[in-house]
């Protein structure tokens, strides 16, 4: 079994183009050009150049001694938040803006819930002095206001989702009305593996650059390439996307993917796509998603606006399902707590979708020799505001 995308898009029986007649020659564009344009030298060329002096990669492999020494296992932390904007997204959003001047687009849309690829977008759309208008819900605008006040000096439009839950998936809705009405000249750089075919594959190929850095690092550091297990937040889940991409097919390397269990799994104020989703469609794509009896979305909640999420990416929903991955839930007082610690033992300030990942050391035990990497996707600083409320800091 392959863990990787097939030829429609599918990953087993997740994943596919489900959209409006509107939407097809966008997507289908962007499916018949994706794999071909990545393979271009040139292309190669100017995004490893981008992410070498631009982004700031390869990013570290930092053995983190304090906290491997307290969980009594070795834990390694891939500091994608020490890539530039402060997290993994712009890994991404530098491919997408190379492959839509390819295509000839010249006004970029995007949706943002923690507004990391909203910075990211405006970031590079900057960069490339393309016009940029990313969508944001209402309550997320506020929550996440550093990040907005970035986006604004880099250039970009901010415009706010104000119907639904006002959080990532009314910003999501309200961007792909935005690329119906403007097909031509409009390129959509979804920030997560999650939409319509070929989006999860090609976002997943641009984040993959990860897990590629992490096997040469730890070949450096451990003298092997594959760690004994992986593990990464899952929202969407482009950060686990990329972090588990080169291990997929290798059973050896156990897969962890985090995710929000919000004020518990069954309290009704969670985003644990793998304990409560059934299989459904949102924003394109067949996966595993949160709803009602009558396939209403439930709204998701988490203390981290990345992660509030109502689905999980395709690719995500088949390594639950196959069982290749292990699905563990973090409730917003276990993640802050994790966060705090990576403070306290190391010195670095996580994002709070990464503390969610860091949180599993409480409960799941490892073996003293096991390599364990974690995926740390982002830096804490746009979370500050809520680190203080949380902790009366």
């Amino acid at each position: 079994m392959s863990y990787h995308a097939d030829e429609k898009g599918y990953y087993g029986e997740f994943g596919g183009a489900f959209i409006p007649e509107m939407l097809y020659p966008n997507c289908e564009e962007l499916r018949q050009n994706y794999i071909q344009i990545m393979e271009e030298p040139s292309f190669k060329q100017e995004f490893q150049q981008l992410l070498k002096d631009y982004v700031g990669r390869p990013t570290p492999l930092y053995f983190a001694k304090r906290l491997s020494e307290k969980f009594n296992t070795k834990i390694y932390l891939k500091r994608e938040d020490l890539c530039h904007t402060g997290a993994h997204k712009v890994n991404n959003t530098i491919g997408q803006i190379l492959m839509a001047k390819k295509l000839g687009k010249h006004r970029i849309i995007a949706e943002t819930g923690a507004g990391q690829h909203g910075v990211a977008t405006a970031t590079v759309c900057a960069l490339m002095g393309i016009e940029c208008v990313v969508y944001m819900g209402e309550i997320d605008i506020a929550r996440q206001a550093p990040n907005v006040a970035r986006m604004k000096m880099l250039g970009a439009e901010v415009r706010a989702a104000k119907s639904g839950s006002k959080t990532l998936k009314d910003a999501t809705n309200e961007a792909i009305r935005d690329w119906i009405n403007n097909p031509v000249d409009t390129h959509y750089i979804i920030g997560s593996v999650v939409g319509p075919h070929p989006y999860p594959d090609m976002v997943a190929r641009f984040q993959s650059v990860i897990s590629e850095e992490i096997k040469s690092q730890l070949l450096e550091k451990e003298d092997r390439e594959n760690p004994d297990y992986v593990v990464a937040c899952v929202g969407g889940g482009s950060n686990a996307a990329g972090a588990f991409y080169h291990y997929l097919d290798t059973p050896e390397v156990g897969i962890i993917a985090v995710e929000a269990a919000g004020k518990g799994i069954h309290s009704g104020e969670s985003a644990a796509t793998s304990a409560l989703g059934k299989v459904g469609i949102i924003h394109g794509s067949k996966t595993l998603l949160m709803q009602t009896a009558d396939g209403q979305i439930t709204e998701p909640y988490s203390i981290s606006a990345g992660l509030d999420y109502p689905g999980v990416g395709p690719m995500h929903a088949h390594l639950y399902k196959s069982g290749r991955g292990e699905f563990i839930s973090i409730t917003d007082d276990e993640a802050m707590q994790a966060g705090l610690e990576l403070c306290k033992l190391e010195g670095i300030i996580p994002a709070i979708e990464s503390s969610h990942a860091l949180a599993i050391f409480e409960d799941r035990k490892f073996k003293e020799d096991d390599v364990v990497v974690v995926n740390l996707s982002g830096r804490g600083d746009k979370d500050l505001q809520n680190y203080i409320d949380y902790f009366k800091l």
